[in-house]
């Protein structure tokens, strides 16, 4: 399908960000001729001059986030279109512009002693800025002097050379085979491996699992490589700032307790049992002798998927969310009906979905709808982020209104455990009831114990790279080998293929984010339960998290809405949940 032959309700509406491309084109010209930032170099040691330079910085950063929000819609409507893919490379190159020409400030503010910084939390004019001063003092003893600064904020372009790289190869270069599927003959795509692999066709899940790695293996030596690049940027980083490791340091920058990071791989470790049952229950009812990787991907129960339209889908999403309340059901028809939303899949469209929400714009979600189970828990999902941004930016000043990416995937997930816990109340279909706990089963397993997993593998990869252990592509496959046998026990042969898996994780070019996932869904269970359980109160309290933006570090937003992440029991209680769906599921039997 052709974007123009789309029904303009089922089309984001970009015209509310600029009427027009010559309107974008302007704005841009105009903001790149304002960047002027020079004159408060060397004069940022009083309350009014720094003020005077925060809220510069804040107005030409509201302006640049609106040229980039509309560049960005509109690549990904057609990423073939080269004209928005210059406008994007436009305004990335003006964004690394601004962060050289704004490095001074770090280092002055920095500068400052104690005292001074503290007086100015007592400050009614630093009101809004209170958390970002206080960021200031946590993090003087890591901010070099002015050139250092500028050095490294200059760097950035080329440390994103391992993730170019890694996205040539993966997207671009990597010598994916064909192969006969349905009685054609298909290109192997990552799409397409996804869609085989979950199939019901044993042989054709084997044989699409073996092609697919087979790719991988022949470039195994490259992708190597690539990957100790972007663990030796992350070192680089850490030494250039004199952090203790590389994981200190991200969790630093994002403001979170270790405590919560050791909670989770512990909490996680605890329960790979129940995860070894899961594999057993798995292979019982496929019926296997000898159960592959290949084989845990596939729903235990056919034939029950939802089928439902764009519109039916909508209307399942409102009953299931109604206990958040009314003021969120209408904001969530105004998110449908009022040009937030990209429907269809459409030639040259970006794939997949994503919610993106920008300060002084609603936000906006592009989708690829189609009449199955995933693409319905996909609109709720991204309505989650949508309303998550929607309410830290209506609630917050700009400074404080972007949440952290620490806390980005709970209010998505909240929404579909909730959807999943009404369709498990409603529905008397048992052979829908077992498709939905199999389906809550597999959520948990990708994205709470998988994710501990990948976890695991970074932290380890980082610990062995510090102390001078080379990364190669033996020391890689057999560390994760080891991984994998851990988590998923010994109901799953664990072959070589699986060993290299590693190497197509796009997600481990962006360092120590995946168990961001893992404390998302454990926190999203958490509040999901208590909303359930208690009622207006509770929904009152998520709301102050939802419009909590960054006034303050995400785990103390967290506890505001019951999800205590410093607390083993609330691990645990994400636990108990995936041991009470797989009860239910054996006693469906």
């Amino acid at each position: 399908m052709e974007r123009k032959d789309v029904q303009a309700n089922y089309k984001w509406r970009t015209s509310d960000v600029f009427a027009s491309d010559e309107a974008w084109e302007e704005a841009f010209s105009a903001l790149e001729k304002s960047v002027d930032f020079a004159k408060y170099r060397g004069t940022l040691n009083t309350a009014e001059n720094i003020l005077a330079f925060f809220k510069a910085e804040e107005e030409f950063t509201v302006q640049f986030l609106k040229v980039y929000l509309y560049a960005f819609l509109k690549h990904d409507e057609d990423v073939r279109e080269t004209k928005y893919a210059s406008y994007l490379g436009k305004v990335m190159s003006l964004n690394v512009r601004l962060a050289a020409e704004t490095s001074f400030a770090d280092p002055e503010i920095s500068a400052l002693d104690d005292g001074t910084l503290k007086g100015f939390l007592k400050d009614e004019r630093f009101k809004d800025y209170d958390y970002m001063i206080s960021r200031f003092i946590a993090r003087k003893k890591y901010v070099l002097s002015e050139r250092e600064e500028r050095i490294l904020a200059l760097s950035g372009e080329a440390m994103e050379v391992p993730n170019d790289v890694f996205e040539m190869l993966d997207n671009a270069e990597l010598d994916l085979p064909t192969m006969e599927y349905e009685g054609k003959e298909v290109k192997l795509s990552h799409g397409m491996y996804s869609v085989i692999v979950n199939g019901s066709d044993r042989a054709k899940r084997k044989e699409v699992y073996e092609k697919y790695y087979s790719a991988y293996r022949k470039i195994l030596g490259t992708l190597a490589v690539t990957y100790a690049g972007n663990v030796k940027t992350d070192i680089f980083y850490k030494e250039a700032r004199g952090f203790e490791s590389c994981i200190q340091r991200a969790m630093f920058e994002e403001d979170v307790d270790r405590k919560v990071y050791d909670n989770l791989v512990a909490c996680v470790n605890k329960g790979t049992p129940l995860m070894h049952r899961y594999m057993e229950v798995r292979k019982k009812v496929m019926g296997l002798d000898t159960m592959y990787m290949y084989d845990i991907y596939p729903s235990l129960v056919e034939d029950a998927e939802l089928k439902l339209s764009y519109e039916e889908a909508w209307e399942l999403i409102l009953k299931g969310l109604s206990p958040l309340g009314e003021e969120y059901i209408s904001l969530l028809k105004q998110g449908r009906d009022g040009g937030w939303i990209d429907v269809c899949e459409t030639e040259g469209k970006k794939g997949g979905a994503y919610s993106i929400g920008m300060y002084g714009c609603h936000p906006y979600v592009l989708l690829n709808y189609q009449k199955t189970t995933h693409d319905v828990f996909t609109i709720a999902h991204e309505m989650g982020h949508s309303l998550h941004s929607y309410y830290s930016n209506k609630n917050q000043p700009f400074v404080k209104s972007d949440y952290r990416i620490f806390v980005a995937e709970v209010a998505s997930t909240v929404n579909e455990v909730l959807l999943l816990k009404y369709l498990l109340k409603t529905t008397e279909d048992k052979k829908l009831k077992k498709y939905l706990l199999n389906y809550f089963m597999d959520m948990v397993r990708t994205t709470l114990f998988r994710q501990t997993q990948f976890a695991e593998f970074e932290e380890r990869t980082h610990e062995m790279a510090e102390s001078g252990e080379p990364l190669n592509k033996d020391n890689l496959s057999a560390l994760y080998l080891e991984l994998n046998k851990k988590y998923y026990g010994p109901a799953v042969v664990h072959d070589d293929n699986i060993a290299i898996e590693w190497a197509r994780i796009p997600h481990f070019y962006r360092s120590f984010y995946v168990y961001k996932y893992a404390t998302g869904i454990t926190a999203a269970i958490c509040i999901a339960n208590k909303i359930l359980k208690e009622g207006e109160e509770e929904v009152k309290k998520y709301k102050q998290f939802l419009s909590g933006g960054c006034s303050t570090d995400p785990v103390s937003l967290l506890k505001i809405a019951g999800a205590d992440l410093t607390k083993e029991e609330t691990f645990a209680a994400a636990m108990e949940e995936f041991e009470d769906a797989l009860k239910q599921f054996e006693s469906l039997e």
